[in-house]
């Protein structure tokens, strides 16, 4: 089957898989994570979107993690490890029952679901190195040499952290920071036993993802990721592939990543990534981005490309700057990037993230390629963003009610209505053009009117975040741009995938042509 995502007329929720429900204190791969599957081809849907599902950094934040490449472990399911015969149904019994409950209802806790995870990952690992010879065992080095560009540098870099008690790879030894080939290897051996459990975590995490997605297309369903523009600095992208960034002699960033000042930020923002050297990556055939987003595409039928502003220019800040005032623009050599990724891919299935002030490079970079973007409709009633009115979304892009950095829509219709009661002008005159288009002013039957805008809309892709579907509060917002804590923990309860919601969306579907083909 084609991918409908971005060609044909479709429907999609946005829905990490950390937010799905389960006997733990996350969501992950298992038996929830097919019977969202089953609910969104009951709804006739097409598309499931989710957030970068790589192992995560500060704050529990999806778009920090120490890997560019590799999967989250906290995403593994235990279930699936008692199907392989790596635990037992008494132990999984036993992991569930010593799970702590959440205190709020819609709530998880992904450190708690990692470290549960963790405790019984590693006694799998055990049962997995008894077992000697076995399909398993070749699975798994088939595994390790389809992966060998990056896994086992992702092995050795958590074992020698967890070992040094290092913060950063820069607090490792200067031989070790710098890589030197002897001292490597050294590590590999010494830290083997750490280094193959690592291992293992990645292989089983490729196993469950590889079944879930066919098991998703085998239900009409695609799915589609998200890659962060930046990596992280203490990541071991930026410690391999230290040639590749701004960094000094030690490794410490020269520069960093933020965007400039704006209507939203006097200050700009500073967001601290270490930045690429263009020039050095295209000198290779930008070989380590081509790679990542090979890997990608072998999880995922389509990808969004976050902060796609970044591949035309970006903005550079001094590291010892406070504020991103002191920032300058820095061009990048996106048609040569693009052109290189087309004849090494064959195709470009990416969503541009394009959200915010765009300068004409930027659009017409994304339209020489043939990139679908995005549009908002909590951004379409504010005075200067007509642009993202309904009737006015292009074919060629993906239209949302909000995205995972915006509040939920009932929350968003709450807040306008709150502020043009106190008469704020700007609230006044946006829930008046709200209002105009939904014909009310309570928050959930707009919510309801802005998902039949949407669905009627031109865009080909139609995408609902799952707490717009559920007419959820603000307190259930996934994340809240510029805060450390507290977010990325939005979890569905048991009973939210129901067959009468599942008809609602299906019904919908059908009457503006975005129902799921069989």
């Amino acid at each position: 089957m084609t991918c409908p995502i971005l060609r044909t007329r479709s429907a999609g929720i946005l829905l990490h898989p950390t937010s799905l429900a389960g006997p733990l204190s996350s969501g992950d791969l298992g038996p929830e994570a097919y019977r969202f599957i089953d609910f969104l081809a009951a709804a006739k849907i097409s598309v499931w979107q989710m957030l970068p599902i790589h192992p995560i950094g500060a704050g529990d934040s999806p778009y920090d993690s120490p890997s560019a490449f590799a999967g989250a472990p906290h995403l593994i399911s235990l279930e699936e490890l008692v199907q392989e015969g790596l635990l037992t149904p008494t132990e999984l019994i036993e992991a569930t029952q010593s799970t702590p409950r959440p205190s709020l209802p819609r709530k998880a806790d992904l450190g708690q679901g990692l470290a549960t995870r963790t405790v019984w990952l590693r006694r799998a690992y055990g049962r997995f190195k008894e077992s000697g010879e076995s399909p398993l065992s070749r699975d798994f080095e088939a595994y390790l040499g389809r992966e060998a560009s990056w896994v086992h540098d992702f092995a050795l870099y958590l074992a020698l952290k967890a070992k040094l008690g290092a913060p950063t790879w820069l607090a490792f030894p200067a031989e070790l920071r710098r890589r030197d080939f002897d001292a490597l290897a050294r590590a590999h051996q010494e830290l083997s036993s750490e280094v193959g459990y690592r291992l293992f975590e990645q292989f089983c995490f490729d196993r469950q993802w590889t079944r879930l997605r066919e098991y998703a297309h085998s239900k009409g369903v695609y799915l589609m990721g998200d890659i962060p523009m930046f990596v992280a600095h203490d990541s071991v992208d930026v410690w391999s592939n230290q040639h590749m960034f701004f960094l000094d002699e030690r490794g410490e960033r020269t520069v960093q990543a933020g965007v400039p000042p704006d209507y939203f930020s006097e200050e700009g923002q500073l967001w601290g990534n270490p930045l690429y050297r263009w020039d050095t990556m295209r000198a290779d055939g930008f070989g380590w981005w081509v790679d990542r987003l090979r890997r990608e595409l072998r999880r995922f039928d389509a990808v969004r490309l976050d902060h796609f502003i970044a591949f035309s220019r970006y903005w550079e800040v001094p590291v010892p700057a406070s504020n991103a005032k002191a920032g300058r623009y820095v061009d990048v050599p996106g048609y040569d990037f693009f052109e290189r990724v087309r004849h090494d891919l064959g195709s470009l299935p990416f969503v541009a993230e394009d959200l915010g002030i765009l300068t004409r490079e930027v659009e017409a970079l994304r339209d020489h390629f043939e990139l679908p973007g995005m549009r908002v409709l909590q951004f379409a009633f504010s005075p200067g963003a007509e642009g993202y009115l309904p009737y006015r979304h292009p074919a060629a892009c993906v239209g949302y009610t909000g995205t995972h950095d915006n509040d939920t829509t009932v929350g968003y219709v709450s807040s306008i209505v709150s502020a043009a009661g106190l008469g704020e002008k700007p609230a006044v005159v946006e829930l008046g053009r709200l209002e105009a288009w939904t014909g009310t002013r309570d928050p959930a039957l707009a919510t309801a009117a802005l998902i039949r805008a949407l669905f009627a809309s031109p865009a080909d892709t139609a995408i609902l975040p799952m707490q717009d579907v559920l007419r959820l509060e603000t307190a259930h917002r996934m994340n809240i741009p510029g805060t450390a804590q507290g977010n990325w923990a939005f979890r569905l309860l048991p009973g939210d995938l129901d067959s009468a919601r599942a008809l609602e969306l299906a019904a919908l579907a059908l009457a503006t042509g975005r129902a799921q083909t069989e």
